[in-house]
C-alpha cells in the first residue's frame, strides 16, 4: 500500500502540515524536526506528489529532453553533459529516445506535457512536428530548427567542414569526396554539405558527394561507401559524422586501400569515446561540453523568465581539428 503524507506525519510526530514544509523547505525548522521527517519518508519509501506541488505553484524541476538516437556517441556524451549540468541546477530529466519516429516523438512531447515538466531540449531529427508550434512551453532546439521563435545551438558547421577539406588539401589530396546526407532539411547541419560545396567550388575542383542518411544502417552505408570506393577511387574523405568515417576506414581496410598513404579520411564530432577507442581518427571536434552549458542556460533563462526574447536566435559555437593518423 502506498504510503500518504499523514502516514508519513504520524510516524515522525509531527503534523502533516510540517511534513509538507519539509518536504518543499518552507519556513525555519529545526534540524532535529527534518530528520525525523526524512527518517519516517525513507522508512515508508515515501515519494512526494510532485503534481500536486505543481499545482500550488511550483516548479517541478523536470527538463524533457528529446533526441534522435541514446546509442550514437555524440548524442550519449552530449545527453550525458546536459543531464548533468542540469542535476547542479536542482533539475532532473526524462529521456526521450525519438529515433527516426515521427508519430513516437509527438507522443513523447505530449507525454512530457502531461508531467508538467518546466521546459524541453529537442535535438531530433524529426520534420513538421507541429506540436512545437503550438507549446507555450519553454524550448531550446539543438541542431535542429523547429519553429521561428524556439532559438538553436549548434557548432560552426561550415566551418568544421571547411577546415577538414583545407587539411585534405594540404595533405596532398586531389580529389576529395564528401559522405553525408546530399538531402537538405533547412537544418544547421546542411551547413556541412553547403561548404564543402562551395569550397570546392571557389577551389575550382570538382565536387564528388557519397550520399548516406543518418537514418541509413550501418549495412546500407557500407554497400554506399565500398561501391564508391571502388568506382570514384578519391584520395581523401571528409565525412559528416566520425560512426561514417570509421565506417569508410573499415571498408578500405577490406579492399586493401591504405590509410593514410593511399586514402586520407577525416571524421565529424570528436567524442571522448572515438578519441579513446579510434584515437587514429582525425575529426572535426565539436565543443559538446560548451554546447550542453548553452543549451541549459538558455533554457533555464527562458523558464525563469518566459516573457524575455532571446539575444538571438541561432548560436554557433566553434569547431577544432584533431589531426590524427588517418591524414598523416
Amino acid at each position: 500500500m502506498t504510503a500518504k503524507l499523514t502516514d508519513v506525519a504520524n510516524l515522525a510526530g509531527v503534523s502533516a502540515t510540517t511534513v509538507s514544509r519539509v518536504i518543499n523547505n518552507h519556513g525555519y525548522l529545526s534540524e532535529k524536526t527534518k530528520q525525523k521527517v526524512f527518517d519516517a519518508m525513507r522508512e515508508l519509501n515515501y515519494q512526494p506528489n510532485s503534481l500536486a506541488r505543481s499545482l500550488q505553484g511550483k516548479k517541478m524541476k523536470l527538463i524533457g529532453i528529446i533526441f534522435p538516437s541514446i546509442t550514437n556517441p555524440f548524442f550519449a556524451e552530449l545527453i550525458e553533459d546536459i543531464e548533468m549540468q542540469l542535476f547542479t541546477q536542482g533539475y532532473k530529466i526524462i529521456l526521450c529516445n525519438a529515433g527516426k519516429n515521427k508519430q513516437k516523438e509527438s507522443e513523447y512531447i505530449k507525454m512530457l506535457l502531461a508531467n508538467q515538466v518546466d521546459g524541453i531540449i529537442a535535438g531530433a531529427h524529426n520534420l513538421g512536428i507541429d506540436e512545437y508550434q503550438q507549446l507555450g512551453l519553454p524550448i531550446v532546439s539543438f541542431d535542429r530548427k523547429l519553429s521561428d521563435n524556439i532559438p538553436i545551438v549548434s557548432c560552426d558547421n561550415y566551418q568544421g567542414i571547411e577546415l577538414a577539406v583545407h587539411d585534405l588539401l594540404q595533405a596532398g589530396c586531389k580529389k576529395i569526396t564528401f559522405v553525408g546526407d546530399k538531402q537538405l532539411k533547412g537544418n544547421p547541419t546542411d551547413e556541412r554539405l553547403k561548404a564543402y560545396c562551395d569550397t570546392m567550388d571557389k577551389l575550382n575542383l570538382d565536387a564528388h558527394i557519397c550520399s548516406v542518411a543518418f537514418s541509413d544502417s550501418p549495412l546500407l552505408k557500407n554497400m554506399t561507401i565500398r561501391k564508391m570506393l571502388i568506382e570514384d577511387k578519391p584520395d581523401g574523405i571528409t565525412c559528416t559524422d566520425d560512426l561514417t568515417a570509421i565506417l569508410v576506414l573499415q571498408e578500405a581496410k577490406k579492399l586493401g586501400i591504405r590509410v593514410p598513404e593511399d586514402l586520407k579520411v577525416i571524421g565529424f564530432d570528436g567524442t571522448k569515446q572515438i578519441q579513446t577507442y579510434h584515437s587514429e581518427l582525425s575529426t572535426i571536434a565539436q565543443p559538446i561540453s560548451d554546447i550542453s552549458t548553452l543549451l541549459v542556460d538558455l533554457l533555464l533563462e527562458r523558464i525563469n523568465d518566459p516573457k524575455k526574447e532571446p539575444n538571438q536566435m541561432h548560436y554557433k559555437l566553434p569547431v577544432k581539428l584533431i589531426k590524427n593518423e588517418t591524414t598523416a
